[in-house]
């Protein structure tokens, strides 16, 4: 068929960085992508109000400039980060995600609606502890200076060493449903 000798991964990534910039315009004619078009992409809509809060965190989040839009280079930076982000910047992206008032630690309530939010995204699949049981796990063992807060270190190292908690958390977050979302459409270009 063809040779792909000459072929590097710029170019593979410049291709798909392409085909990312064409569906995103399709989607996204304006350039921005709104809150609400974000709800509607990823068939998020008619949520209760935690997930729902959630959601609108997500968004905040990923809108890093905070003008109150997801832009082609924003939107781009959050698939690379949960397509291919590496685990410690994961773990930082989560825990801006967590830290709601953004006053740089998470506390009890913020880490308990974020759970029950996910949760009922989810679905509460087969859940063996309550969220109020998982949130006080979590902070009994990873709350190592017993401050009632999670700093963004103590939410790092608890995660490298706690298994139950990275596994609860890989798990809870898990965002190939969107990826795959992403993925789909994309192929359908």
């Amino acid at each position: 068929m063809g040779n792909s000798t000459g072929c590097t991964v710029e170019d593979l990534q410049a291709v798909e960085k392409h085909l990312w910039y064409k569906k995103f315009m399709r989607e996204c004619p304006s350039g921005q992508l709104t809150l609400h078009e974000f709800k509607q992409f990823f068939g998020l809509r008619g949520l209760d109000a935690e997930a729902n809060a959630y959601i609108e965190q997500m968004f905040r989040t990923f809108d890093m400039n905070k003008d109150g839009y997801i832009d082609f280079l924003e939107y781009v930076a959050a698939l690379s980060l949960v397509m291919r982000g590496k685990m410690e910047h994961k773990l930082r992206w989560y825990f801006k995600l967590y830290d709601v008032d953004g006053n740089g630690c998470i506390d009890r309530n913020e880490l308990l609606n974020i759970i029950k939010a996910i949760r009922a995204i989810n679905g509460n699949l087969n859940q063996e502890v309550s969220a109020e049981e998982f949130t006080n796990r979590v902070f009994d063992k990873i709350d190592v200076n017993g401050d009632g807060e999670l700093s963004l270190d103590e939410f790092v190292a608890g995660a490298h060493t706690d298994e139950d908690f990275m596994e609860v958390m890989m798990k809870t977050l898990d965002l190939t449903h969107i990826v795959a979302m992403i993925h789909n459409r994309r192929h359908s270009v």
